[in-house]
């Protein structure tokens, strides 16, 4: 479920390495105490001054605090993502349906394949609410909470996808 909310997540096209990608990153980090947050939660330990050089052109950033604005900005912007997610997800109380794709059986032997169906599943309540925010936070843990959750509501079959090919549904 995490592979499918990160493809969801946009922004800024533009690489970090790039002067307008760099001042669009810096722009969104520095105009909120969540961007700073996030700056910090990335490893960037400059004086204040330093990034204010930073925007205003007089120095560029080294390649690791490039690479750590760049992960501080898409932290930030998952982290800003993440309610509009649930919203969708939770629908208003509807949840939002999956579908699971067994693993890949194409390079087991005939004898040994088992038939597999694709599953449909609705998700309702609070569970999308710890996916999300196991998805922000980065927690596998808790992701996996979550699919035995998921897991344990598809009857005797369950075991057939503890391990899946792709987990779909839409953002």
């Amino acid at each position: 479920m995490a592979i499918t909310l990160e493809q969801a997540v946009t922004g800024i096209k533009s690489p970090v390495t790039t002067p307008r990608g760099l001042a669009a990153r810096l722009r969104y980090l520095t105009q909120s105490d969540g961007g700073r947050e996030a700056m910090a939660r990335a490893g960037i330990t400059v004086k204040p001054e330093t990034v204010d050089n930073w925007i205003e052109k007089k120095t560029v950033p080294k390649r690791g605090n490039l690479e750590k604005i760049d992960a501080a900005y898409w932290d930030y912007r998952r982290r800003n993502l993440a309610k509009e997610f649930k919203t969708r997800l939770n629908d208003n109380g509807r949840g939002t349906e999956i579908e699971i794709y067994p693993v890949d059986q194409s390079q087991v032997e005939q004898k040994y394949k088992r038939d597999i169906q694709i599953r449909r599943k609705n998700i309702r309540g609070t569970l999308w609410n710890a996916v999300v925010d196991a998805w922000v936070e980065g927690d596998e843990d808790a992701l996996d909470v979550c699919w035995d959750e998921v897991l344990n509501e598809l009857d005797s079959d369950y075991d057939s996808y503890t391990y899946v090919t792709a987990v779909g549904f839409g953002v």
